[in-house]
């Protein structure tokens, strides 16, 4: 954490002396406070940080995909006079065991468009999900271990 607040000073530092106070700017000097950090030959206690930062990146990168494709899908069903959709309920199992890590990807498949996650089962460790697109169920499944609860895991264990 104490890594991560040093980042955001470098780049409010950066903004200040670059003179321009736009996102982009400050995303500029995000990223080149991130590269001085790593570069740094000071021993850090708090390491993690420049590991997870592009786990983290990466889910968020995979998110904004699954979303844009998602929501694609879910407009092009509901502008069509042609039904292709095939709702369903399935059980999703996860390997994942933290409570925030599963709040995370519970509200993340929440999120996408033409899925809703109805009830998380403690007990058997798996969420109920509705669907309004899958033809196969172990492929849908498959698709949520390897897609979204693959990358949780990274960034977050």
């Amino acid at each position: 954490m104490q890594l991560f607040l040093i980042n955001i000073l470098l780049a409010i530092s950066w903004s200040a002396l670059t003179g321009n106070a736009s996102l982009a700017n400050f995303l500029l000097g995000f990223a080149v406070g991130y590269g001085a950090i790593a570069l740094s030959p000071v021993p850090r206690e708090g390491g993690d940080y420049l590991r997870r930062l592009p786990r983290i990146l990466s889910l968020l990168a995979f998110f904004l995909r699954e979303l844009l494709v998602s929501g694609m899908r879910t407009t092009r069903e509901v502008l069509s006079p042609v039904r292709r959709s095939r709702p369903q309920v399935i059980r999703v199992a996860t390997g994942l065991r933290q409570r925030n890590q599963l709040l995370l990807l519970s509200q993340l498949v929440s999120l996408t468009p033409g899925t809703l996650v109805l009830e998380f089962s403690p007990a058997a460790d798996a969420l109920y999900v509705h669907t309004m697109f899958v033809s196969d169920a172990e492929a849908f499944r498959r698709e949520i271990r390897d897609g979204l609860e693959k990358r949780i895991r990274e960034a977050f264990d």
